[in-house]
């Protein structure tokens, strides 16, 4: 596609421009009109196109801050090729404080989505697909975790794309972890469409992750960097590579306290927390299995037998 010419909606959008696009998704019940605002800057100078998403699922806000605070910083600006942001993709889910839409179904498991017959999530999936997809190089999804389970700053990517995994090297997050796309979702249908998105994930749901908010925005800027989209002075700082990720789960119910911090290394049999009987009749202790590092931690005490209390990464 040549560089001077981007349209998008129907509308154009001229080197040097910045417009906001709005699509039409669908309506309330109240018969009020839901639309999907896309931001789009253009530089004068031809370069690549770079997606940044926020809120596929509607509760996992950090992602919504984290394009928000470009927009308003004017960061988003390029000084060559084009940058499109949108905050919000799953409009519902952010109005609900809910991570899918009103039926349920989960946005970032319907792609490519569909044109007509099926869910919202499939509509949704199948704007971005048609409208945004073909116009891009590359993308950086924005990520939370669930409630009351939050992540350490990481990016996921498959470490077999050397594209991707030179993108996620250039975004220098704290810790980098083998991936690979889950059918239908948005990383995986992009990547058959011969583009590569990263996945970027921090903090929990209906929470703010300061670290991970600012950790986002220079991320992002030494990408735009590497892409030669912008000149940015982010600070380099070391990144983690790991090729694989486990859970621990509660061998019991009761209730759960970490002795470790999100984004601690440990070794094999170090002491990670405790499982203690609400009664006091239970005390047990978490162990290691491995030696690794703190990816992400159930926040909520009160666990049933087989929940997933840590999420670690390791070699």
């Amino acid at each position: 596609m040549p560089d001077n010419h981007l349209i998008i909606n129907r509308e154009k959008i001229r080197p040097g421009e910045h417009k906001v696009v709005n699509f039409d998704i669908a309506s309330l019940p109240t018969r009020t009109s839901i639309s999907l605002p896309v931001h789009i800057y253009r530089a004068d100078k031809p370069g690549p196109v770079l997606l940044l998403t926020g809120g596929l699922h509607g509760d996992e806000i950090n992602g919504v801050e984290i394009i928000r605070r470009m927009i308003d910083s004017e960061d988003l600006i390029p000084d060559a090729g084009t940058v499109i942001a949108i905050p919000i993709v799953n409009i519902y889910g952010f109005i609900q404080n809910s991570r899918g839409l009103p039926d349920g179904k989960d946005i970032n498991r319907s792609f490519p989505g569909l044109k007509k017959g099926g869910s919202l999530a499939k509509l949704l999936a199948y704007t971005l697909m048609k409208n945004i997809i073909p116009h891009i190089d590359y993308g950086i999804d924005f990520h939370t975790g669930g409630a009351s389970r939050s992540n350490y700053p990481q990016i996921r990517v498959d470490l077999t794309n050397e594209k991707a995994l030179e993108l996620a090297k250039a975004f220098q997050p704290p810790i980098i972890i083998n991936s690979r796309p889950i059918p239908k979702s948005f990383r995986s249908a992009s990547y058959r469409e011969g583009k590569n998105i990263l996945v970027y994930e921090t903090g929990e749901s209906l929470r703010f992750d300061e670290f991970g908010i600012s950790e986002a925005v220079n991320g992002t800027l030494r990408v735009m960097n590497f892409l030669h989209m912008k000149k940015t002075k982010c600070r380099s700082q070391e990144t983690q590579i790991y090729n694989n990720s486990s859970w621990i789960r509660s061998s019991y119910a009761g209730l759960f306290s970490p002795a470790i911090r999100l984004g601690d290394s440990f070794k094999k049999k170090q002491l990670l927390g405790y499982i203690n009987g609400a009664y006091g009749e239970l005390h047990s202790k978490i162990l290691a299995p491995k030696e690794g590092r703190v990816i992400g931690l159930n926040y909520c005490p009160v666990v049933n037998k087989g929940d997933a209390i840590i999420h670690y990464s390791y070699n």
